[in-house]
């Protein structure tokens, strides 16, 4: 199976004492089933799954379950030789969205304390959004991603032993060597084609035919599109029209979204779409970047909401729209093709996945800064500037950015390419694989 983060966290959690239900949150296909039903199959004798959207499609027996008397008995009907004690029974409540008031139910049932639960949703933000009634102080949400960089190695056979030793040499700021550095970015070109979602990855390690890795993330692409018109009817055609222009836009200078482009109409504003944009990112299906003016820390507080980048949630997804099955464009480091917005992609994902909250830099008459992410520990504002050709050293924007004093920059990244690690005044040079270790 393949190593994932999050099954540790998971554990962890039902282990432990804790009165919160785990909530799992993530898009469609990025494996939250799967991972629950395994660390609880291997914690609790008595496992108990229920999809809520099987349900909502069938039998319907937890439509009108409003009490934990009634859950219970609905349970029951299902399962009801394993409904144990507390500590041997764990009831799993799978795409819980598909009946938002069994959120509200989740603080009753956790207070009842009969037995131990956890849920999952690929639509909780939207879910929770639209919740009068949500149990906050009852619940632990934590948000589920595709593979990032680091999980994609161990699905390829990289041991642990070898990611601590790359991860000291990044903390020292220091190089790879020329075997390790083209393993990397072999490795990293092939994550760029196949990107994070399990079904993928798994094609790939066992087949290691893109035609059929392709298959898959078109079919997950197809799917979040039917979600953007199953969740809201009203808009559809709105999320869809944004989503779908998600990849062009990538390929423009600024890759902002800009508003009038999406339905071809003079006068519309970010505002006109805020509803259908909150969809997008609270849905997991795209990542948000916002502009930053001010990049003073901690940055949320001068973020502007009127301009924005958007961001696939996965890079093999784009590059499947992007290249097709000729992977050359990737692997092959072909002149005429800019692998830029998928690099970006990469890094988005990989910090969004890390914990890290994204901003960029946007100023008129100074340029911009692809990413701009908060360092507690410094209480500073460090820039990340992408890369994906050999004008690395090339970065005007950064260079004048590093320099105002008013923004109290300590040090700032470039990531690309190339092997060795450089350091230049407050910008540091650093191999693009790195970024797995922010």
């Amino acid at each position: 199976m393949l190593y994932r983060k999050i099954e540790a966290l998971i554990e962890e959690h039902l282990k432990s004492d804790s009165e919160k239900v785990l909530l799992i949150d993530g898009a469609r296909q990025v494996g939250k089933t799967y991972i629950i039903r395994y660390a609880g199959k291997k914690i609790f004798e008595n496992f108990i799954e229920i999809n809520m959207v099987e349900d909502s499609l069938g039998s319907r027996l937890f439509a009108n379950t409003k009490t934990v008397e009634d859950f219970y008995l609905q349970v029951s009907m299902i399962a009801g030789n394993k409904m144990k004690e507390k500590e041997d029974t764990l009831i799993f409540i799978d795409e819980i969205q598909a009946y938002p008031h069994l959120l509200t139910l989740l603080k009753f049932l956790s207070q009842d304390n009969k037995f131990t639960y956890i849920a999952s949703g690929s639509m909780l933000g939207v879910a929770l959004s639209q919740t009068t009634s949500v149990p906050m102080g009852s619940i632990r949400k934590v948000r589920m991603f595709p593979l990032d960089f680091e999980e994609f190695l161990y699905a390829n056979g990289m041991n642990e032993i070898a990611i601590l030793s790359m991860q000291k040499k990044f903390e020292r700021l220091e190089a790879l060597d020329e075997p390790m550095h083209n393993k990397m970015m072999d490795l990293f070109s092939k994550f760029l084609l196949v990107g994070g979602m399990p079904d993928a990855v798994n094609s790939y390690l066992a087949e290691k035919n893109i035609r059929s890795v392709r298959e898959i993330q078109g079919e997950i692409h197809d799917y979040y599109a039917v979600d953007a018109s199953k969740y809201d009817e009203e808009n559809k055609l709105k999320i869809r029209r944004i989503y779908d222009l998600i990849p062009s836009n990538m390929e423009n200078r600024k890759k902002r979204v800009i508003a009038q482009n999406i339905e071809n109409k003079k006068g519309k504003t970010f505002n006109d779409y805020a509803d259908e944009f909150e969809y997008l990112i609270a849905s997991g299906i795209a990542l948000n970047v916002q502009a930053i003016s001010n990049p003073v820390f901690p940055l949320i507080e001068s973020a502007g909401k009127n301009l924005l980048k958007l961001y696939l949630n996965d890079a093999g997804i784009l590059t499947g729209i992007l290249y097709g099955s000729n992977i050359r464009a990737v692997l092959d480091d072909e002149r005429s093709i800019n692998l830029g917005s998928v690099y970006e992609t990469v890094v988005a994902s990989e910090l969004i996945a890390h914990g890290h909250k994204l901003f960029y830099y946007d100023n008129r008459s100074k340029g911009e800064v692809d990413y701009l992410i908060d360092d507690y520990d410094s209480l500073s504002v460090v820039p990340i500037e992408v890369k994906s050709g050999k004008d690395y050293a090339v970065h005007s924007a950064l260079n004048t950015f590093v320099k105002n004093e008013d923004y109290h920059i300590k040090k700032a990244f470039v990531v690309s390419n190339k092997r060795t690690v450089e350091q230049k005044g407050k910008i540091i040079y650093i191999p693009i694989y790195y970024i797995m270790f922010f």
